[in-house]
């Protein structure tokens, strides 16, 4: 009986250990395509210029300004991180830290989202490449309870990543995104990618900070096979200022249902970094 004990207790040790240590498969998969990515960036040392804009709606332009962007480096990718994350799964409540990485010539995205559930890990990774979108989470480092990838995940990832264009806005400077003016405060926006187009609807302010993104080109799904398409939008706020740079610290995710707003994604005192090498 006591080496029984014995095994069991070494068993309970050794996945402690592995709980605790901080190695795992998908965020060495994150940081793989990250650092893929990164080694194929063009890296061009140039800066925002009026002329560059020019052509832009006046909202947008305005943002350019307002958020200091113009005579400042343009980015080739972005990272932003944030920590604590109001995030709800499956009607499950968690905080969550939150990675994302983008880049600035081609769409591509990957968010790597670290929780644990009842202390058990999870990670979860978005991923949007070569026009491919996908969505993989797994618990106890271990057992995969999702991977998703479809031609509906493919645009909701492309519309994700248009969302976030003007965080990163050397993005809203490339040819796959194309702007329309619809008054002096909302602006459309359409990216087309891989033969996919997906668009949505930015809201401005007077001074020029822009407050949010909303688009019907997503599908909700409800966890019991029920999945639709839903008008989704993104917040922003709390504009602060780094480096000469203002840009919302502030982001919040929203699925308007039919029996409410449902808020997943609550995430305050973003931090962003530009032109990330290492």
């Amino acid at each position: 009986m006591l080496w029984i004990l014995g095994i069991i207790i070494l068993l309970f040790l050794g996945i402690l250990i592995w709980f605790n240590i901080s190695y795992s498969p998908i965020k060495s998969e994150f940081t793989k395509l990250i650092n893929y990515h990164r080694a194929k960036t063009k890296i061009q040392n140039e800066s925002f210029t009026t002329e560059d804009i020019a052509k832009s709606p006046s909202p947008v332009q305005k943002y350019f300004h307002y958020c200091g962007y113009i005579g400042k480096p343009k980015m080739f990718n972005m990272k932003a991180y944030l920590k604590d994350v109001d995030f709800v799964q499956a009607s499950k409540k968690l905080k969550v830290e939150y990675t994302l990485y983008s880049f600035a010539a081609s769409p591509i995205r990957f968010a790597l989202i670290d929780t644990s559930m009842l202390g058990i890990p999870f990670q979860g990774l978005d991923s949007y490449q070569n026009g491919i979108g996908s969505m993989k989470g797994q618990i106890a480092k271990l057992i995969t309870l999702f991977n998703e990838k479809s031609e509906a995940m493919n645009k909701a990832c492309l519309v994700t990543y248009l969302s976030e264009c003007l965080i990163m806005p050397n993005c809203a400077l490339q040819d796959f995104i194309n702007w329309e003016k619809i008054d002096e405060t909302h602006v459309k926006a359409t990216i087309t990618y891989y033969g996919i187009s997906a668009s949505g609807i930015f809201k401005f302010d007077n001074q020029g900070r822009m407050l949010s993104f909303t688009t019907e080109d997503r599908e909700y799904n409800d966890g019991n096979g029920d999945i639709k398409k839903v008008k989704w939008s993104a917040i922003c706020d709390d504009y602060r200022d780094i480096n000469g740079i203002l840009y919302p610290s502030t982001l919040k995710a929203i699925w308007h249902l039919e029996a409410g707003d449902l808020v997943y994604f609550d995430g305050k005192d973003m931090v962003v970094q530009y032109n990330v090498t290492n």
